[in-house]
Formats: C-alpha cells, sequence, structure tokens
C-alpha cells in the first residue's frame, strides 16, 4: 500500500480546491450496480481535477476512490479519506491520497463541511443518513453556505416524495429548505450539477 499523506490545517483551509464528497454505505459489494454508478461518477470528478472526499473505506467510499484514480491520470487532485475509528477495524482503502482519524463522528461532519463544495449521497444506512440531516441542517441554519446536495439512487425518490408529502406539507420545513436538495437520475445527472456548481463558484472568483 502506497504511502498516504496526512491531512494538514493548509490542505483543510485551502480555498484553491473544488472538492466533492460522497457519501454512501461501506456495505456496497462491488457486484452491486449502485457500485459501478459511483466509480463512473468519481472517474468524471477525477477526469475534471476535482478533488475527492469520502469516508475513506470499502463500499461506496473504495468505489469512489478507485474510479477517481481511473480518471486522475495526471495525478492533478487528491482523493482525501476522513477515517472514523470504531470497535472493528476499518482499514483505509488502497487508493487514498490523503487521510485524517477521527475518534468522534461530530468532529469528522464537521471536517466534512469545511472540505466540501458539494456532496453527493449515494444510498446507504444510519451513518449515511446521519451524514445527509447533518449537512442539511447546517444550510438550514446558515452555519455553513448553502451547496448543493445530490441524492442519487432509487431509495431518495421515496424519500423525497415523502419529505414533501409530510414535513414540507405541514410546515416543518420551509420550501426554501428544499433548494439544496436535488434528486439525479443517475451519475451523469449527478455530475452534471457538480460541472454547474464548478462554474458557478469559477464566475464568482472572477
Amino acid at each position: 500500500m502506497k504511502k498516504i499523506k496526512k491531512l494538514s490545517k493548509r490542505e483543510l483551509n485551502s480555498k484553491n480546491h473544488f472538492r466533492v464528497t460522497i457519501f454512501g454505505s461501506a456495505r456496497t459489494n462491488p457486484d452491486d450496480k449502485v457500485y459501478h454508478e459511483v466509480e463512473m461518477l468519481a472517474k468524471k470528478i477525477g477526469e475534471h481535477g476535482f478533488d475527492l472526499v469520502t469516508g475513506g473505506g470499502e463500499g461506496i467510499m473504495g468505489a469512489a476512490t478507485q474510479g477517481h484514480a481511473l480518471g486522475d491520470k495526471g495525478n492533478h487532485a487528491e482523493a482525501i479519506g476522513l477515517t472514523i475509528k470504531l470497535p472493528w477495524e476499518v482499514l483505509p482503502n488502497k487508493h487514498l491520497e490523503i487521510k485524517k482519524d477521527f475518534n468522534k463522528f461530530s468532529h469528522r461532519l464537521d471536517t466534512f463541511m469545511k472540505l466540501s463544495n458539494v456532496v453527493v449521497v449515494m444510498p446507504g444506512g444510519v451513518g449515511t443518513l446521519l451524514e445527509l440531516s447533518y449537512t442539511w441542517q447546517l444550510i438550514q441554519v446558515k452555519h455553513i453556505k448553502p451547496i448543493p446536495i445530490i441524492l442519487v439512487g432509487r431509495m431518495w425518490k421515496k424519500f423525497f416524495r415523502w419529505i414533501k408529502k409530510y414535513p414540507l406539507r405541514d410546515g416543518w420545513i420551509s420550501p426554501e429548505d428544499m433548494s439544496s436538495i436535488h434528486v439525479a437520475r443517475n451519475y451523469k445527472t449527478a455530475f452534471k450539477i457538480i460541472l454547474e456548481t464548478y462554474e458557478n463558484e469559477k464566475n464568482k472568483k472572477r
């Protein structure tokens, strides 16, 4: 396994990198269709020189870093892993280039937010729901600037309908809160949103 650098304060606070975070289940198998979708999306991210941020483990995270490595042939972008210590051993996947270890989910989530220009949420369980909810809430209460949250996968279509049918209709969520959420049909649609976000960010700096 190649040597992985530690995430430095300079890299953490850098505004010169466009970074895409991908959340999703560590239990996703390589023969799953979702695994392939993530790999193809991350390949596009790497081809365009965008940094990738994941939890650093296997499943969706492994698919993402593997795809990113395939796309980033010139090694112009970084694959960053924010790993978490758990009761069972979790090894960082082999395509990580930079990583930072955490003991607490709260500190780790805050670091994800510092690094992210876009968040992509693939299918997952409790951890993925936590990551989605945390990102969304921080945008809602203006603790972070609005960034796109892109939901990819069939399970999120039903979730989105549920949000509109209950919390939104009953007034627990405002229409403004929904503006950050995007439901993408596939990785191509997701990447189109990522690219539009990058172009908007670039134009703001001019």
